[in-house]
């Protein structure tokens, strides 16, 4: 399995994001945004590149970036459909001066208040841009962001592809008692020889005791007879990411980590059975904790139930029991429920899943089966 070429997927309509987004203004009471979170200006625009701001006005884009991206940001603006206008600073007075012009006349002018720093902040209301009113903005673009197109979600899948045949190329070797941070190796190699531009996150491969830590970096432990074993991983294609954890045990468990196991794949089933349009996110958390409690492990579940996967690996909607988001079709969200007992070691399970109006499909599709062949 290797990665389709780009032609093949389905287009995604980056040119129409920015009407979506003007509509917005209305609400929060700014005229213009300047985009400074570099994944929302590729989400608006189709640049990947390392520096730029974007200007979206009632009437135009203006990306403002330096001269390392003079020829490519036009090319990407141009193959994605993209109406804009690219302005290039070599110097940081250059690209200040060309800020200050693409709004010269805004009233109020919207930032991301999440993504700029309090010291920009006052740099730029003292100095940069002095005659607007500067309006603080959360979500404005990240809100367009959580429901994906026929092409976002075409990528999603290659990625999640990648990912199960990468899994399937490397999982047999937790057999020969490798070390984790060379199975983590291996996973990022494969799915970059398949074809992914690389791994959507740091790789997670945690065995024995550090499988009880849910965020456990891989290191020099080597994986040995009665280990569990939680893989948690992901590929990216075109800047959309997989998200995916399988565990696996090696040899045979103990009574204790064969009803680990069971009640959480009971509890994944459970939370991906409650995912459809129009379900609030705390209630598919609610669902997977009610296995995990009935089975008396409520307080080894330490993490949220899930969480959107786009451009970003964490993003909204978040699947939480402090979630008040509600799932709509076209989500992209994780369900990945654990127990962590560091006596015994832990297990999570977790898909990537599509919201549809009448339940979920999942991107990932590697097998659950913990055991190896």
């Amino acid at each position: 399995m290797t990665v389709p070429p780009a032609a093949t997927y389905p287009p995604m309509d980056v040119a129409g994001r920015a009407s979506r987004l003007r509509a917005r203004f209305d609400e929060v009471g700014c005229d213009a945004l300047v985009v400074s979170r570099l994944v929302n200006t590729r989400y608006l625009t189709g640049f990947t590149g390392s520096a730029g701001v974007l200007v979206v006005t009632s009437d135009e884009l203006v990306l403002v970036t330096d001269g390392r991206y003079r020829d490519q940001a036009g090319e990407q603006l141009a193959a994605a459909g993209v109406d804009g206008r690219v302005e290039v600073g070599q110097t940081a007075a250059e690209q200040q001066e060309l800020l200050v012009g693409a709004v010269r006349g805004i009233s109020r002018l919207g930032l991301e208040a999440a993504h700029v720093s309090w010291a920009t902040q006052r740099r730029w209301a003292g100095e940069w841009f002095p005659e607007s009113e500067l309006v603080p903005t959360e979500g404005m673009v990240e809100g367009l962001r959580q429901r994906k197109d026929e092409g976002e979600l075409a990528r999603m899948a290659a990625a999640a592809a990648l990912a199960d045949a990468a899994l399937a190329a490397v999982r047999p070797r937790l057999a020969e008692g490798p070390t984790e941070a060379e199975v983590a190796l291996e996973l990022d190699t494969e799915v970059r020889r398949l074809g992914a531009t690389g791994a959507s996150f740091e790789t997670i491969v945690a065995s024995g005791p550090n499988g009880a830590r849910p965020h456990a970096r891989p290191g020099p432990r080597r994986i040995v007879e009665g280990d569990l074993v939680v893989v948690d991983f992901g590929a990216t294609v075109e800047g959309y990411r997989s998200d995916m954890t399988r565990t696996t045990i090696v040899g045979s468990p103990t009574p204790v980590q064969e009803r680990m196991l069971e009640v959480v794949a009971a509890s994944q089933a459970a939370g991906v059975a409650a995912v459809r349009a129009g379900t609030e996110c705390v209630d598919v958390d609610r669902a997977c904790r009610e296995v995990i409690e009935e089975a008396g492990w409520a307080e080894a579940f330490l993490h949220g139930t899930g969480h959107g996967v786009g451009l970003d690996i964490h993003e909204d909607p978040r699947v939480a029991k402090s979630s008040t988001a509600t799932l709509e079709a076209d989500h992209v969200v994780t369900v990945e429920p654990g127990v962590y007992l560091p006596e015994h070691g832990g297990v999570r399970i977790e898909d990537t899943i599509v919201v549809t109006p009448t339940g979920s499909r999942p991107l990932t599709h590697a097998p659950k089966d913990p055991h190896l062949p």
